[in-house]
């Protein structure tokens, strides 16, 4: 886990330090900055003093003449050549110069100048707050670390909850590793109680999965056996030569009806198992299965004044499921021939695709963007479908790699393609 919560965590108390350490140099140069002015303020005040008072017991004392300090004593009315240029011409006060502190005290008739230059100043001021910065640092960068410790262990039993998930199959999740006697000794309650949360779901995840495993199984027995019984059956009696010509036609309803029923179930079993299972295939002429699936649409328009034509403008092979190709076009046809009162249905065969273009009502936009959502209708009042057809249509499209789309407006019709590779 790359991006998981160790390495999150790890970044986030870094950043913190980070931050916390840029405020704290910047406390400290603001600090630097107030405490020199006050420093060189104070060192040549008392510097000042300490002359007067040395002065006033011996008038030949000399001013202070040091790394730190430099002064210089010039009786009034002298003149001011013994002193440096900067200096000349300045009155009693503190002065902060270009590189120098400079304080001018006067008593009597003596001026004194006090010198003390910037750079010292600076170092001694950055002196007194680099020890209190550094202690700062080392108790954040301690504080920090130690804080990072006791968070890495308390999320540590989470981010082996998720490298055991992670490794789980979702068909069969190796619930047992997240059992008590594999869970981190020092994991808290509320990680034992998500990790047995995690447990119970997968195991509910796995009867899960069994029992559509087994309703497929069964499913696909159960409602094969009796239509083949029900087929085989009406073959025989279609050869029977006695048989009335009435019975015949009601005989190949039958027989049409029960091939209609085999490829719905074979397409809602397809549908049932999982993604990686490969359905059944095997070559097949589209144009055999557009004929055959427009021929049963024919009935659909009787006693209406619709024409259904076919027009076959190539001739495409396709390696798949015949009746899974025959269900979707089947349920794009029934739509088209219930929808459209007059004029014309018209079957297209492409080299890439098939499309089914009428003349019926149409679709509105709202009603085109949800028109493969299942159970939908536009029109509830209608009793022909459930709205499961075209939601049908999509998924098998979807499993074989051929999009359904849809073009519609209303009382334009509606152009339904089937897009595939030949």
């Amino acid at each position: 886990m790359p991006q998981g919560l160790p390495r999150k965590l790890r970044f986030a108390f870094m950043l913190q330090v980070a931050m916390a350490s840029i405020v704290i140099l910047a406390g400290t140069w603001a600090s630097v900055t107030l405490v020199k002015h006050e420093l060189a303020r104070r060192a040549l005040q008392d510097e000042a003093a300490y002359f007067w008072m040395r002065r006033a017991g011996d008038p030949a004392h000399a001013a202070p003449d040091g790394r730190l300090v430099r002064g210089y004593a010039v009786a009034a009315g002298a003149s001011a050549a013994s002193l440096p240029p900067a200096l000349r011409g300045l009155e009693p006060g503190l002065y902060d110069l270009q590189d120098t502190i400079v304080l001018v005290d006067q008593r009597d008739d003596i001026r004194l100048y006090l010198t003390s230059p910037r750079a010292t100043i600076d170092l001694l001021s950055l002196q007194m707050v680099l020890a209190p910065m550094l202690l700062a640092l080392l108790a954040l960068a301690a504080s920090a670390w130690f804080t990072y410790r006791n968070a890495r262990k308390l999320v540590s039993p989470l981010h082996w909850m998720a490298r055991e998930v992670q490794r789980w199959d979702p068909l069969e999740p190796e619930t047992a590793a997240l059992a008590p006697d594999h869970f981190p000794a020092d994991a808290g309650m509320e990680a034992r109680q998500l990790a047995g949360a995690l447990q119970r779901m997968g195991e509910r995840m796995r009867a899960f999965v069994r029992r559509e495993r087994d309703f497929t199984r069964d499913a696909s027995h159960e409602l094969r056996t009796p239509l083949t019984v029900i087929r085989v059956a009406s073959d025989l009696l279609q050869n029977d030569p006695d048989l009335p010509q009435r019975a015949q036609r009601s005989l190949a309803r039958i027989q049409r009806a029960g091939r209609d029923m085999e490829s719905v179930i074979e397409s809602f079993l397809i549908l049932a198992r999982e993604g990686d299972i490969e359905p059944q295939r095997e070559d097949f002429a589209v144009r055999d299965v557009v004929a055959e699936e427009v021929a049963k649409a024919r009935p659909l328009l009787a006693g209406k004044p619709v024409e259904l034509t076919l027009v076959e403008n190539a001739d495409p092979q396709l390696h798949a499921s015949p009746r899974v190709f025959a269900v979707m076009l089947g349920n794009l046809l029934a739509n088209a021939c219930t929808f459209t009162e007059r004029g014309q249905v018209e079957v297209r065969i492409e080299r890439d695709r098939v499309v089914v273009r009428d003349t019926g009502i149409g679709m509105s936009a709202d009603t085109l963007q949800r028109a493969f959502d299942p159970f939908y209708r536009a029109d509830p009042d209608n009793p022909s479908g459930k709205g499961m057809g075209l939601s049908i249509v999509r998924r098998l499209g979807e499993r074989f790699g051929w999009p359904v789309g849809l073009d519609s407006a209303p009382d334009r019709g509606t152009t339904a393609t089937i897009r595939f590779m030949a």
